[in-house]
């Protein structure tokens, strides 16, 4: 196994959002709207929304929020976007980027977090490695299958996963 790289985490912020426009257009099949961009800058919430840097470069990010839960006053984390460039992937990156969320989670459970259950994702129905990877990593259970989820990728199906946090 490639050992493991020594990452540091960085902002989001309107200054270099373009950065994480080239790494989601790197990492994914579909192209995120400018109102995607637009919340992960005004979100300013840099323990949610987060560059992985190595020796000084852009090599990944992790965005999520919070959203409320249905038919409930709980709240869960959403991951709306992990990625990595190919050329860093297997060396702990995506890792140390969820981590760093969950650990976001567990420092302010007892406050700010105080009503989140969960934390959660959808993955293409076809991702085999995103679904391993947060199952056997991190302990998410794979839930339902959303049919047509993705507009304009093939298969269009994802399932959602998901981390009961309490």
């Amino acid at each position: 196994m490639r050992r493991e790289l020594e990452i540091e985490f960085g902002q989001i912020t309107s200054d270099n959002v373009e950065q994480l426009r080239k790494v989601n257009l790197a990492c994914f099949p579909v192209q995120y709207q400018e109102t995607y961009y637009k919340g992960v800058v005004e979100g300013k919430n840099e323990s949610l929304c987060k560059f992985a840097y190595f020796n000084g470069f852009v090599v990944g990010a992790a965005c999520a929020r919070l959203e409320g839960m249905k038919n409930s006053n709980k709240q869960r984390i959403y991951i709306m976007t992990l990625g990595v460039l190919a050329a860093y992937r297997g060396r702990g990156i995506g890792r140390q980027l969820i981590q760093s969320i969950l650990d976001y989670y567990e420092n302010n459970k007892d406050g700010a977090l105080a009503n989140v259950d969960e934390i959660a994702l959808h993955v293409q129905i076809s991702n085999e490695d995103a679904m391993k990877f947060y199952t056997t990593r991190f302990g998410f259970e794979k839930g339902e299958m959303v049919e047509n989820y993705y507009k304009r990728i093939d298969p269009p199906h994802c399932y959602l996963l998901f981390k009961k946090l309490r």
